[in-house]
C-alpha cells in the first residue's frame, strides 16, 4: 500500500446538531424567536470525516455514539457519506448533542453536550492503535477528553504519523502536545486563547506575530483560519503565505472550519504543496458556508474543482 492509498484517520466527536434559525444570536438571559428548526448530523470529528469522504478520499473515524435513537441515526449518516465506521462504538447512554443558534447573517452560537464522546479514552485509542499506525495522517479536535488528545499526540509521535489538531473548542493543553503536531489550525478566537498561554507579549494581533508565538510553542506548521479574510499559513522553516478567501454569500458558517481541515488534509495526502492545499481547502470551506447544516454542507471534489477553475 502506497502512502497515497493510506486512509486519513479522524479521532473525534460525533454529535447530533439541533439547529434553530433565529432572528439574532441571543444574549445572556434573552429569548429570541426562531423561524426554522432542523436536525443535522454533526460533531467536529464526524464533520471532518464526512468532508474527506465527500471529496472521495478513504477515511476512518474513531469515536463513540450513544445507545439512544440519535446513535443509530448518526452511524447511518456516516455510512451513507462513505465514512469507515468500523472503529465507532456504541456506549450505553446518550450521544453527543450540539444546540446551535444561527443568525440571518450566518453567524452561530453553539452549546455542546459531550455524551458518548466523553468515553473516547486513551484505552479506547490503544484498542485501535493499528488503524492509527496505518494512517496517512490523523486529525483530531478538542471535543473529546484532553487526556485522550494528549495520548494521541504521543502515539502519533511514536508511530511517526503526521497529526493535525483543530483546537476547537479552545482548551489549555500540555506543552508537550505541541511538539507532536505537524499542523495546528486555530481560528482567530482559538489562536488568541493559545497566544495568551504562550506569547511573551499576549497583546500580539498581527497574523505573523500570532503564528510565530504558536511556532515557538513547538508546532511544526500553523494554519490561522481568518474567515472572510482568508488563511495565514506559516511553518517552522520561516516560510509564510496568505491565501485569500473566496467571496461567497454566507448562509451558515457552521462547520466551515471542519470543511477546511478535512479538505486541507485530503489535499496534503494527495500530494499538493502547502499553498495549493490551503487554497483547495479554502474553496471547500467557501462552498460549505453557502449551505445550511454541518455535514450536509460539505462539497464534493467536483464542486471544489469547479470553484477553483472559475477563480483562476
Amino acid at each position: 500500500m502506497s502512502s497515497s492509498q493510506k486512509p486519513i484517520v479522524v479521532v473525534g466527536s460525533i454529535n447530533i446538531d439541533l439547529v434553530a434559525s433565529a432572528e439574532k444570536i441571543p444574549a445572556a438571559g434573552e429569548t429570541v424567536r426562531s423561524s426554522d428548526f432542523q436536525v443535522h448530523p454533526g460533531g467536529k470529528g464526524a464533520n471532518q470525516a464526512v468532508a474527506i469522504a465527500r471529496l472521495g478520499y478513504p477515511v476512518q473515524l474513531i469515536g463513540k455514539v450513544g445507545t439512544d435513537a440519535f446513535g443509530g441515526q448518526l452511524l447511518s449518516y456516516l455510512q451513507e457519506a462513505g465514512v469507515d465506521v468500523t472503529a465507532v462504538e456504541r456506549h450505553e447512554g446518550t450521544s453527543g448533542v450540539a444546540m446551535i443558534a444561527v443568525s440571518p447573517r450566518g453567524e452561530n452560537s453553539i452549546v455542546v453536550t459531550p455524551g458518548a464522546n466523553a468515553r473516547v479514552t486513551p484505552a479506547f485509542l490503544e484498542s485501535h492503535r493499528e488503524k492509527i499506525r496505518s494512517a496517512a495522517m490523523v486529525l483530531v479536535q478538542l471535543e473529546i477528553p484532553i487526556e485522550t488528545v494528549e495520548h494521541l499526540a504521543s502515539l502519533c509521535g511514536e508511530e511517526g504519523i503526521p497529526l493535525m489538531l483543530d483546537p476547537a473548542p479552545a482548551h489549555a493543553l500540555p506543552s508537550k502536545v505541541f511538539h507532536h503536531l505537524r499542523w495546528f489550525t486555530p481560528n482567530e478566537t482559538e489562536a488568541a486563547f493559545f497566544v495568551a498561554q504562550f506569547a511573551k507579549d499576549p497583546r500580539v494581533r498581527e497574523p505573523e506575530q500570532i503564528a510565530n508565538a504558536l511556532l515557538d510553542a513547538g508546532v511544526e506548521s500553523v494554519v490561522l483560519k481568518r474567515g472572510s479574510r482568508g488563511v495565514y499559513l506559516a511553518s517552522a522553516n520561516h516560510s509564510s503565505h496568505t491565501i485569500p478567501a473566496f467571496q461567497v454569500e454566507a448562509v451558515d458558517t457552521t462547520a466551515a472550519g471542519d470543511a477546511f481541515n478535512g479538505a486541507f488534509a485530503t489535499a496534503l495526502v494527495m500530494g499538493m504543496e502547502q499553498m495549493e492545499a490551503a487554497r483547495f481547502a479554502a474553496a471547500a470551506a467557501a462552498i460549505s458556508v453557502t449551505r445550511p447544516g454541518a455535514q450536509p454542507s460539505m462539497p464534493t471534489r467536483a464542486e471544489v474543482d469547479e470553484l477553483l477553475r472559475s477563480h483562476r
